[in-house]
């Protein structure tokens, strides 16, 4: 082991998790400190006290998974419901509320790797005596097994932080054909090395991911595996109906003696799907006989805060914490009229972000974006205004733009939103038809949402999406959304701008291969509003994640390290009788 490389990577680690604990306190990303802020009351507290075992757990839903597959998990709910419950990753976080969160622990690792050869190559060890729902070991070679299908083309959409940085991974198509990568070693059954191209000492946080879960050959079913993964977790599918109701029960063979992280509370958890969004968050703030153990899936409605805010005892149930994700407006920039910059500068200048936040619930909950990173990722927490563009917009300027365009009666466009955003989308419409840009709104299941937008050849020139980084480090934000040399037709993520531009992936990969973790910190900084002037998105807003939980819920807070969502290593009922009634 290179003894240098091992500092460096343990430094920038720690780096990056006391990164965190600077800015998950009492100010939230760009927002007003928790005591002047009623819907931030709960952050980094625990809802509830302590749980008790058994009973079941109702979670009430508006939509389907997007993915459970591990290969594909990419969406920051299903990645804590699938992580917590279904199956372990090397390497995982704390099931802890606030900045602590933040922290890595071991999972299936004894350890959190061991770094050599410069920090390009990862060492795990497997803890002994792991076992899957049926009894069987799980191996290195599952990892690596699962590692290999995240390449497959018939499985996309999910992290690709494997195919990014390991040696000789391109052109590799996963294998299905009977060809592996030659850069993930197993040298026995509870040992698995990674080889990268380039230094990563980051390398950790990635193995938090779905991607880095096992997923055994036999019960590997390509596309169909979506269905019925097979559990290394302490919970097991029973039965799962698209669209309608999944049920998990426990998994006899998850040793908790092998997991410091969940506490696995319930017996039962159904994931009832399909509800109105109203319906759900009527039937919580009401918390009558088993929705009083319920908790929700996704964010109260706008028009339901006022609902929470003003009942002191709801209010005490709500979780609000910082989802630490970007939402913006993403521009198709290999589209005409969006090849344009000017074009591109009219739609950031007409936005009406105060709208946004309005349409979104209000201050209480949301907060306008000035930049493409959340506040999180820069210095004192708060994102900078670079552009200097009015809250409410301006529209006079925008058609200014667009007239040096040579669009001065404007254009129609055709803008992509989650039906949860429906609100936000009329907003969007709104303020840039004031500046002459028509928009014509479709809206889109949130199940199907990210992989409809991520059909690079079908979708339409405008999407309302944000992004969240994986882990608190720049390298996890500007990379995903604006490098295009990773760009796909099919399950396209992050980038939803299309945008490649030389000069920005350059000055990408000159800071990805920095050794001081503070200078690279404040070069993405800088990139951030070096991007922004380039206009492929335009900044929309940032949100707490606004969840509420039955008056029977213990152990519930939201997890800052999957944006906000509850964290399912540790929720359960305060009396588990009474879930049955």
């Amino acid at each position: 082991m290179n003894k240098r490389t091992h500092t460096l990577a343990t430094a920038l680690v720690t780096a990056l998790a006391l990164g965190v604990t600077g800015c998950s306190g009492g100010g939230k990303s760009g927002g007003s400190p928790n005591r002047e802020n009623p819907a931030a009351a709960n952050d980094g507290a625990v809802v509830g006290g302590t749980p008790q075992k058994g009973g079941t757990l109702t979670v009430l839903s508006n939509q389907d998974f997007t993915h459970l597959d591990p290969a594909r998990n990419w969406v920051m709910p299903d990645m804590d419901f699938g992580t917590r419950l279904l199956y372990r990753t090397l390497v995982t976080y704390k099931a802890e509320p606030g900045a602590r969160g933040s922290e890595l622990v071991p999972d299936l690792a004894e350890d959190l790797g061991t770094p050599s050869n410069g920090a390009k190559t990862w060492t795990f060890r497997l803890k002994p005596g792991l076992k899957y729902e049926d009894g069987t070991p799980i191996t290195a070679q599952d990892i690596k097994n699962n590692v290999e299908r995240s390449f497959s083309p018939d499985l996309p959409g999910g992290p690709d932080y494997a195919a990014r940085y390991l040696a000789d991974a391109k052109g590799y198509q996963g294998p299905a054909q009977g060809r592996h990568l030659a850069s993930v070693k197993t040298p026995d059954a509870r040992t698995i090395v990674f080889e990268l191209h380039t230094a990563f000492a980051e390398f950790p946080f990635a193995a938090t991911l779905p991607t880095f879960a096992p997923v055994p050959p036999k019960q590997d079913k390509g596309p169909q595996y979506d269905n019925r993964p097979f559990s290394s977790g302490p919970y097991k599918i029973e039965t799962y109906e698209r669209d309608k109701q999944i049920v998990l029960v426990r998994n006899p063979h998850w040793d908790p003696k092998t997991d410091s992280v969940r506490k696995a509370y319930p017996d039962r958890i159904v994931v009832t799907m399909g509800l109105k969004g109203n319906q759900i968050d009527d039937r919580l703030i009401a918390s009558s006989g088993t929705d009083a153990s319920a908790v929700s899936w996704a964010q109260l409605r706008p028009e339901s805060i006022s609902k929470v805010l003003t009942k002191a005892d709801v209010r005490a149930r709500l979780l609000a914490e910082s989802s630490s994700c970007t939402e913006m407006v993403q521009m198709h920039t290999g589209r005409a009229p969006f090849t344009d910059l000017k074009v591109r500068q009219a739609v950031q200048w007409a936005l009406d972000r105060e709208a946004i936040v309005t349409a979104a619930g209000g201050p209480a909950v949301t907060d306008a974006a000035s930049a493409a990173m959340p506040g999180s990722l820069f210095t004192g927490g708060k994102q900078p205004d670079t552009l200097k563009i009015p809250l409410s917009g301006d529209p006079e300027k925008a058609k200014q733009l667009l007239k040096e365009a040579g669009k001065p009666d404007g254009f129609s466009t055709r803008l992509t939103v989650s039906v949860n955003d429906k609100a936000i989308g009329e907003a969007i419409q709104q303020s840039l038809g004031r500046a002459g840009i028509k928009v014509t709104i479709e809206t889109v299941d949130p199940s199907a949402f990210y992989d409809t937008i991520g059909d690079t050849r079908n979708r339409t020139d405008l999407v309302y999406t944000g992004w969240c980084p994986d882990f608190p480090s720049g390298s996890t934000f500007l990379p995903f959304v604006f490098d295009g040399r990773y760009i796909k037709e099919k399950g396209n993520s992050g980038n939803h701008s299309l945008f490649k531009d030389e000069a920005t992936m350059k000055r990408m990969d000159e800071i990805a291969a920095m050794t001081d973790g503070a200078q690279a910190n404040k070069a993405w900084q800088e990139l951030d509003g070096q991007i922004l002037a380039k206009a492929p998105v335009a900044p929309g807003a940032m949100k707490r994640r606004s969840l509420l939980v039955g008056t029977n819920i213990a152990g519930a807070y939201g997890h800052t390290s999957w944006s906000g969502q509850i964290d399912y290593a540790t929720v359960g009922l305060k009396d588990p009788s009474k879930s049955e009634r």
